[in-house]
Formats: structure tokens, C-alpha cells, sequence
């Protein structure tokens, strides 16, 4: 019994994806697509010989048929893929028995200007991660425009993101023209690889675990220090030892995790105090103080005064500068 056709559900509508206009930036590249489409060739059909200024990808996702490159005769089969790049002399067949079905993306890939010769704006400086990802469109559209003249296997399945990328069309849902996009550029990436199969991706940004796991705990801390927090819960959060990330706040702060914590505390009970008139109580139970009495001793020992003296201060320095 023979398998189902696995893009059956793009028969409905082959050319669908044609009728949109798409076009986006991929790192220091616009990439417009003219063409992704399904279709077939009846048996002994003939394209005769034609080129293109942009780029065009074919897969075979059933039957047979031949291609010539450049005056070069190749078989072609279900599961294979070539390329013809700007300028590519080529003829496609079908076999004079068999319907060869096609899935082809036409797309023109333009350098933009304001990354020419290698250089930004900077308007366009880079970030976000957008350094990666201008490495990774570059290593493979150069890797693009250098492919050889032959038919190669779909190992990475690059055809499956035709329907993908349909689906995302039938089904009209927030985010269809990101799947879209990315399933363009996944066939791209795909298709590279398939020639390239030993080749390795760009070397991705590495993280300092260390300063990652402070700002981590920093910023846990400046969530929740309203609420009773241990250096073993926040340690916890961030997945290391407790004695780890006392070594953290020493060396990333001079402070230990407790000073820390405390200095967070105070910075806020001086705003509650200069701008509320909040009970001392309040402001304890407001600032994660388990007591006033506790919350008096440890503003006098980091201000040499107490609270309501401090609350007094600030209060005529607003009135003398009025």
C-alpha cells in the first residue's frame, strides 16, 4: 500500500504562498521571496533552458526526471534538491513516464546598504543578539552562492517547511508570518546543509555563569526583600551552593549576601520615609524588617540617626528649598 503524499494538503492550493508579498531582513540581507510554491510536471514535460538574476532552490518531493546544469545532465529523484544561483544556465525534464512533482522557492537575496562592506550604521548598530544572527545569514549565503552544480539529498528535510509554512497560511493565526519567515529561512539554512554536512554552526555567545547568577540573584532580591529571604532560598533559585553565592556577592558587590539584602531594605525605607506618612511599624512590615525595634537598630547603625530623626531631616530640607 503506498504512503500517503506527504504535502497533499498543499494541493489544495499550491500557488497560496505566491499571492503574498514577503520580504524581510535577515541579519545584513533582504531576502524577498517571488516564488514558493508546489507543482508539477506531467510526463516528458519540458522547462527549457532559462536563468534567473535571483536565486532559485528546487526539491523533488515525488517522481523523477533530469536537470542540466550548465550543459551537465543529472537524474532527479523524490527526496533530492538542487540549486541554480544568479546566472545558472539550466533545463528541467520530467521523466517521459513518471509526473515529477516540484517544490521551488525563488527568492532574491540583496545585501542591504547600511551593511555594506561589513559595516553598520549607527542607527543599525547591532544588539539583542543581532551579531549572531548577521554571522549565521552571512556564513550561509555565502555558502549559497558557492554550491556545486548538482543535485543533492534533502537530508535536513528542508522540503517539510514548504508545509509549514503553508499551514501557517491556512490557518490564519497570530504569529503566521513569523512561521512563515522562519520557515524561509530554515529551507535556506537546510539546503546549505545538505551539500555541507560536516560543517559547524557559528560559536555562540558563551554566558560568565558567574555574573549571570549575580544579576540573577540581584534581581530576585529587588523582586521579592519584602518577603523573609535566606541566602540558602536564593541560592536555591539561581541553582548553586549557598556558599557559592556568598563568593558571588563578595566578589561582584564587596558586601555578603546579608549586607546586600539589608542595603536594598534601607534604600527603600528612606523613600517610605521622605515620602509617606507610614507608621515605622508599617514600613518594617512594608520593607521585610521583622520588627520596628529591629528596623530602629539597623538604620541608626547604617545612618547614625534614627528613622523618625531622618524623616525630620528630609522633611525641612523640602520645606527650605520651597
Amino acid at each position: 500500500m503506498s504512503q500517503p503524499f506527504y504535502f497533499e494538503p498543499m494541493l489544495e492550493n499550491p500557488m497560496a504562498l505566491d499571492r503574498l508579498e514577503l520580504s524581510f531582513r535577515w541579519g545584513a540581507y533582504g531576502i524577498r521571496v517571488l516564488r514558493c510554491h508546489l507543482t508539477s510536471f506531467p510526463p516528458g514535460a519540458v522547462v527549457n533552458y532559462h536563468q534567473h538574476s535571483e536565486y532559485e532552490i528546487h526539491y523533488i518531493p515525488s517522481g523523477k526526471g533530469r536537470v542540466i546544469l550548465e550543459g551537465i545532465t543529472h537524474p532527479l529523484h523524490e527526496g533530492l534538491l538542487y540549486v541554480t544561483a544568479p546566472g545558472v544556465i539550466h533545463r528541467q525534464e520530467a521523466d517521459e513516464h513518471e509526473a515529477m512533482g516540484e517544490l521551488c522557492l525563488h527568492v532574491d537575496i540583496v545585501k542591504l546598504a547600511d551593511y555594506e562592506d561589513g559595516a553598520s550604521t549607527a542607527s543599525s548598530a547591532p544588539g539583542w543578539g543581532e551579531e549572531w544572527e548577521i554571522a549565521e545569514a552571512e556564513a550561509c549565503i555565502g555558502q549559497l552562492s558557492h554550491l556545486p552544480l548538482i543535485p543533492a539529498v534533502d537530508r535536513h528535510e528542508a522540503m517539510k517547511c514548504f508545509l509549514v509554512a503553508y499551514e501557517a497560511w491556512r490557518n490564519n493565526q497570530l504569529g503566521q508570518y513569523t512561521v512563515i519567515k522562519q520557515s524561509i529561512l530554515q529551507m535556506l539554512l537546510r539546503t546549505v546543509s545538505a551539500y555541507k554536512p560536516e560543517q559547524q554552526g557559528v560559536n555562540l555567545p558563551a554566558r560568565d555563569m558567574k555574573s549571570y547568577r549575580y544579576h540573577m540573584a540581584v534581581q530576585f532580591i529587588a523582586d521579592n526583600f519584602r518577603r523573609p529571604l535566606t541566602l540558602e532560598g536564593v541560592a536555591e533559585r539561581v541553582q548553586i551552593s549557598s556558599r557559592q553565592l556568598q563568593r558571588i556577592f563578595k566578589e561582584k558587590a564587596d558586601v555578603s549576601f546579608s549586607e546586600y539584602l539589608e542595603q536594598v531594605r534601607l534604600k527603600f525605607v528612606c523613600s517610605e520615609l521622605q515620602q509617606t506618612t507610614l507608621t515605622l511599624e508599617k514600613i518594617a512590615e512594608r520593607s521585610g524588617f521583622t520588627s520596628s525595634n529591629y528596623l530602629h537598630y539597623v538604620f541608626k547603625k547604617a545612618h547614625g540617626t534614627t528613622p523618625n530623626a531622618y524623616r525630620e531631616n528630609k522633611l525641612l530640607q523640602q520645606v527650605s528649598t520651597m
